[in-house]
């Protein structure tokens, strides 16, 4: 799976408006009158400096809900965990995989049958670029 990478805009923040919940039974009449102004980039973004987004290409990550052309919010300030799932430099390239540590070995694992896990060994340069805090996208 291959991303594009992109720095968070500008410094204005922008809000938008926002209903205080959505029902899933039947709606209330005053809920078109009840919101206030959310601004993603508050809930979204802990470190701005530190979060990129990137566009996923692939399908490598599909069964973990990362379908081509979700947006990513990647975090680069957040070390690397066991379990989850990050932005990897390895053998020239960029790609999304879950992180997984087995007593002295780590593995790169996709969320997709059709593929195979990367073993890291210490011949491989591996570079923990981010951890991927949230998803976005279009239904």
């Amino acid at each position: 799976m291959k991303i594009e990478v992109y720095a968070v805009g500008s410094s204005t923040k922008k809000a938008i408006y926002c209903a205080t919940g959505i029902s899933c039974g039947f709606p209330s009449p005053a809920d078109d009158f009840l919101h206030h102004k959310l601004s993603l980039d508050e809930k979204l973004i802990k470190d701005k400096d530190a979060t990129f987004y990137a566009r996923v290409k692939g399908d490598s990550m599909i069964n973990a809900g990362l379908g081509i052309g979700d947006l990513l919010v990647i975090d680069r300030s957040i070390e690397a965990y066991n379990n989850c799932i990050a932005v990897f430099y390895i053998n020239n390239e960029f790609t999304v995989k879950r992180l997984l540590k087995e007593k002295d070995v780590i593995y790169l694992c996709p969320e997709n049958e059709k593929y195979n896990p990367i073993k890291i060994d210490g011949e491989t340069e591996l570079i923990v670029w981010g951890v991927v805090t949230y998803v976005i996208k279009k239904l």
